[in-house]
């Protein structure tokens, strides 16, 4: 690599061949000009890490902030986060009661939380072109606020059809956190302390779905169903407070001229709300423009393959145990409770956080070992490597967990493979959402809707077919068909890995919006 690195080169390779220049670890033309490239580019504390991206020399910019200061404004994305798929599950423990309400069977009770599973797909779309255009702060707080008079709603429904519209309608509002998580990440850290802050994100929306049933399944041994979901209210609300005292806008228009926002509390009302966003809008793209784009991004398929080719056929499946749990656990032979179904949601909470733990290190151990063996340089499809072993756990615990109710043999299998099943889920998403981010940089919540969108989409199906297909095979040929399956698209991360590069080169992304 004989070319002069200067800030400008940095932003090409990073935007046009992906490859990133991380370290100072070059071979300039020249002695004198290999000081003065060097001298131009901004690093981390240690004097050696390049700054990927090169800050401005604006206080403003969140890439400037104090650390504090930015992870306060993460902090205000996390209640966010783990609710998005907390209140759909909040009522997984609760279909008894509901169906003895509304005189309805406990499997067409589940079936009110499909909508809301499905709505998150179009709800995470959509709530992209309103970041892009009028920025995250407000989308965050109008997301959260949303969500909380749904919650309310479905609090207070009279019948299961305005229950169901209103459980359907917290999908949709509620996307939003685990989309523009990664807009937020890339507005205000660099790419050496990326991976990290996305595995966060990530435990945080994956964890959500049994923190919920596992809290309401306590609360459901005191309080019926209406109080119950009262509860889920409350969380709502400490989740738009964290946003009014910490949250901050990181939209940062570096190629426009900015104007000194208004200070004080009305300053602060109108940056939560949307007015300052909507003032500022002019320079950044249209509705539509941030549309085309997402849409756009499908031709990629260095996007396509790794999202839908992958994550669509992982995540359905663990989406299908947690919408159908009860219904495995709570009949004979096991007999469980509303407090030991709570207690059995140990068992995806600690396989989750194990995976946090593991992709904590492991994701910038592969980095640090590719850039010290590559003479300071980064390419995106080394990120995918971390995929491999948790998608082998995640077979192996969806064997398990169909082999355990196959032959009723103890619940202890139940809960190791349904926590295998969840380590991979968190580690295969970890990896793929820093690649994405890295070959995505400037599409980040594009992209990330998109990962949202193709969840969620095996959710959906899934909530409908589960429970027949076991009840028509048995639960050992129904999830050992799914491990099957699981097996099988791993192809699609090994085509991306051998094919990445190239198809970035032949399909670049869109240019720059923001």
């Amino acid at each position: 690599m004989s070319e002069v690195v200067s800030q400008e080169k940095v932003k090409s390779r990073v935007e046009k061949e992906g490859t990133y220049i991380v370290t100072k670890q070059v071979r300039p033309e020249s002695e004198e000009s290999g000081r003065d490239a060097e001298r131009d580019l901004k690093t981390a504390k240690d004097g050696k890490t390049v700054l990927i991206p090169q800050p401005s020399n604006d206080p403003e910019d969140p890439l400037n902030w104090s650390w504090t200061k930015k992870h306060a404004v993460f902090l205000a994305l996390i209640p966010g986060c783990l609710l998005t798929d907390w209140v759909i599950t909040w009522g997984a423990t609760l279909f008894e009661q509901q169906a003895m309400d509304w005189h309805m069977k406990v499997p067409d009770v589940a079936n009110s939380i499909s909508g809301a599973i499905f709505m998150q797909g179009p709800g995470g779309l959509l709530a992209v072109p309103l970041c892009q255009r009028y920025g995250r702060f407000p989308v965050l707080f109008w997301s959260q606020f949303l969500t909380l008079v749904c919650s309310i709603g479905a609090a207070l429904a009279h019948n299961y059809a305005g229950f169901t519209a209103c459980r359907t309608l917290q999908g949709f509002f509620g996307a939003p956190p685990q989309v523009i998580g990664l807009s937020i990440i890339h507005d205000m850290f660099f790419f050496h302390e990326r991976a990290r802050k996305v595995n966060i994100w990530a435990f945080s929306f994956l964890l959500g779905p049994y923190l919920g049933p596992f809290i309401s399944g306590f609360i459901a041994e005191k309080l019926w169903w209406r109080d119950n979901f009262a509860v889920l209210c409350g969380f709502y609300g400490f989740s738009v407070l964290t946003i009014i005292l910490l949250g901050d806008e990181t939209l940062y228009d570096r190629n426009a001229e900015r104007k000194p926002r208004q200070k004080g509390i009305l300053g602060r009302l109108s940056l939560l709300t949307g007015v300052t966003g909507f003032q500022e809008r002019d320079p950044r793209p249209t509705l539509w423009t941030v549309l085309k784009d997402i849409f756009g991004l499908l031709l990629r398929p260095y996007l396509l393959l790794p999202t839908f080719g992958f994550v669509t056929f992982l995540t359905m499946w663990t989406i299908g145990i947690v919408s159908t749990i009860t219904q495995f656990v709570a009949p004979p032979p096991y007999r469980f409770s509303h407090a030991s179904v709570g207690l059995l949601f140990f068992a995806p909470m600690i396989g989750t956080l194990c995976a946090e733990l593991w992709g904590h290190w492991f994701n910038d151990f592969l980095c640090q070992r590719y850039i010290r063996t590559h003479g300071g340089k980064y390419v995106p499809e080394n990120r995918l490597w971390a995929v491999y072993p948790a998608w082998l756990i995640g077979i192996i615990g969806l064997i398990v967990f169909g082999q355990t109710l196959q032959h009723n043999l103890h619940w202890i299998g139940v809960a190791i493979g349904w926590g295998l099943n969840c380590f991979s889920t968190l580690g295969t998403t970890t990896a793929i959402s820093a690649y994405i981010l890295d070959v995505f940089p400037q599409h980040s919540a594009l992209a990330s809707a998109w990962i949202c969108a193709f969840r969620t989409v095996g959710g959906f199906t899934v909530v409908y077919f589960q429970l027949k297909w076991v009840n028509l095979n048995g639960p050992g040929v129904a999830f050992g068909c799914q491990a099957a399956i699981v097996a099988g698209v791993v192809a699609s991360i090994v085509v991306t890995q051998v094919f990445g590069k190239k198809w970035r080169a032949k399909f670049p992304a869109p240019a720059a919006e923001n």
